[in-house]
């Protein structure tokens, strides 16, 4: 990538094709992309089958360079359809090559068998080491990464030796559509303002907004409504943000830029603050706008809650839009994973920021992170841009769970893209010591699946015993981009009341839709219909009042409970 960008122009950058990219390689270059994604050593002489995403067409392009022979044979595995590649191997270290240069598909599976019968295949020194073997049969998990369990495999391949690859390493040597440009370049002007909390919702508030790199400072004033709408040097107070650069290297029309994040602290509970944002200098503020702090006690409040953004980032912000002309009572945005489908480019971002204007600089954003936020292995875009509550786990990067306590209501966010069960401790930890009336949970891949042919075992298994014993109220989640609300659920059983049990959601508010399959644990599904939800706590009565809306605001889904 860097000699590309020292050698191509911006133009020719953004329009890498494949065959581009192939010519452009150097030898070694090719053999290190053609032999160093999977290494490992066998015992004997060996015919290995690459099963591969029939969809990638003369991708990866290993397979021909290294004279793999296509056998003819195709086989449909998790409703996309593969073909075979073979080529025989002597005993001894073996070396495959990338999934491929463009991204693209479904991460291609290894299976080994002897060449001479009555032989058995012992696979040794697996490199990438967290890989594994396994015995290609009906129920096999093909990936390490993924809870998919294979119905059934192919006759003519069941019993051969399976090598379990990774889902998460299908982009590693993605060259094509990598550089990008943005619609949206930084200005010296502020813009794209945010606010998140980054601690104690009633008395801080976390601003964060971005500048092209020539503006070096970052300053916010701001002063309680009650002093006036108009902010005074005589009555607003002034605080330095803390100016820090966001490098996007692929991003070739704005690279650099540099974002400010100011957290105010000492504020008053229940109080709506105005405030502005800006350089310091006289003519360089943003036009005054407001938020308002969590109350001290118990009071009646809503929020909104939604899915997945992800695509289509133009038609969710007329959806977030309407939402917020519609309940502009709401207190803030709870959004379960994936706002942006590229999390690793920041053109992507720059979208999602420029079509939340006017939304969330007036109410507080309160994201999770989905799988999209953790392209390339670590949402490092999605960690420089917000300012969260370093509250969470022991060993997980901060701000990627945390919590917090908004009048009589617990939330705790948790990130469904890593070990469960690295969470329970503390998620235990955080609802064993709250008094809260309401217990509301939020992470990005759903307990209880709306697809057919998806299932998070292992985070149901982690995690839904902890809901059941302190009873969380819902669990607000995202992924698989159809609607579906359960039935209360305790101990993974349908119950009557959810008095007695958690409901679990999943929303989508982008233009990405998937099927819906039928469950028995379903009440309401539906897909192809984004929406937001308004959930409405009342006080007097401790009643949970839930509207899903569509586009027009037009009710979906409604439900209510009282304890």
């Amino acid at each position: 990538m860097e000699r590309m960008r020292r050698t191509l122009s911006a133009d020719e950058l953004v329009a890498l094709t494949v065959p581009k990219v192939e010519a452009f390689l150097t030898p070694p270059e090719r053999e290190v992309l053609g032999t160093g994604h999977i290494r490992f050593r066998v015992n004997v002489p060996v015919v290995i089958t690459i099963i591969r995403d029939a969809s990638l067409g003369d991708e990866p392009f290993w397979l021909r360079w290294r004279e793999f022979r296509p056998t003819g044979f195709k086989t449909q595995l998790s409703s996309r359809e593969f073909d075979a590649w073979e080529k025989s191997f002597p005993a001894g270290e073996i070396g495959l090559g990338v999934h491929n240069l463009s991204g693209r598909g479904t991460h291609y599976l290894v299976l080994l068998r002897p060449q001479q019968s009555g032989k058995t295949v012992r696979v040794s020194q697996l490199y990438p080491g967290h890989l594994r073997v396994a015995p290609f049969v009906a129920g096999v998990e093909p990936y390490i990464d993924r809870d998919i369990r294979l119905a059934s495999v192919p006759p003519e391949l069941e019993g051969q030796l399976l090598i379990r690859t990774e889902v998460g390493s299908e982009e590693d040597a993605q060259l094509v559509s990598v550089f990008s440009k943005t619609q949206h370049p930084a200005r010296d002007r502020p813009e794209h303002v945010v606010l998140t909390w980054s601690d104690d919702p009633r008395t801080t508030q976390a601003i964060q907004w971005r500048t092209s790199r020539t503006v070096k400072r970052g300053v916010i004033r701001y002063q309680p409504k009650s002093a006036g709408t108009v902010l005074q040097d005589s009555t607003a107070r002034l605080q330095r943000a803390t100016t820090s650069t966001l490098s996007t290297p692929t991003l070739v029309n704005d690279p650099l830029i540099h974002r400010h994040t100011a957290v105010l602290t000492r504020l008053k509970p229940g109080t709506t603050y105005v405030y502005s944002v800006g350089d310091g200098s006289a003519g360089g503020w943003t036009a005054p706008v407001e938020f308002t702090t969590a109350p001290e006690g118990a009071v009646p409040f809503s929020f909104v809650y939604m899915g997945d953004a992800q695509n289509g980032l133009d038609q969710w912000g007329i959806l977030l839009r309407n939402a917020f002309a519609a309940r502009p009572d709401a207190a803030f945005y709870l959004m379960a994973g994936d706002l942006v489908n590229r999390g690793a480019e920041r053109w992507d971002w720059d979208s999602f920021f420029e079509n939340s204007k006017n939304v969330f600089d007036r109410r507080q954003l309160v994201p999770a992170i989905g799988n999209h936020e953790c392209q390339g292995g670590e949402p490092r875009l999605y960690l420089e841009q917000f300012a969260l509550p370093r509250n969470g786990p022991r060993g997980l990067t901060p701000e990627r769970a945390y919590a917090f306590e908004y009048s009589n209501a617990k939330f705790i966010i948790l990130d469904s893209n890593v070990d469960p069960a690295k969470q329970t401790r503390w998620l235990e930890q955080q609802l064993a010591n709250t008094r809260a009336t309401w217990k509301f949970v939020s992470y990005h891949h759903p307990a209880y699946s709306s697809s057919g042919n998806r299932d998070n075992l292992a985070l149901r298994n982690a995690w839904t015993p902890i809901f059941d014993k302190y009873h969380v109220d819902l669990a607000l989640q995202g992924h698989d981009h159809a609607y579906l609300r359960t039935y209360p659920m305790r101990g993974q059983q349908r119950v009557q009341d959810p008095k007695d049990g958690t409901i679990y959601i999943i929303s989508v508010s982008g233009t990405k839709f998937y099927d819906q399959s039928k469950h028995d644990y379903t009440e309401v599904g539906f897909t192809k219909v984004p929406t937001y939800q308004v959930l409405d706590i009342h006080i007097h009565g401790n009643k949970l009042v839930y509207r899903a809306h569509d586009l027009d605001g037009k009710v979906r889904d409604e439900f209510v409970i009282e304890k």
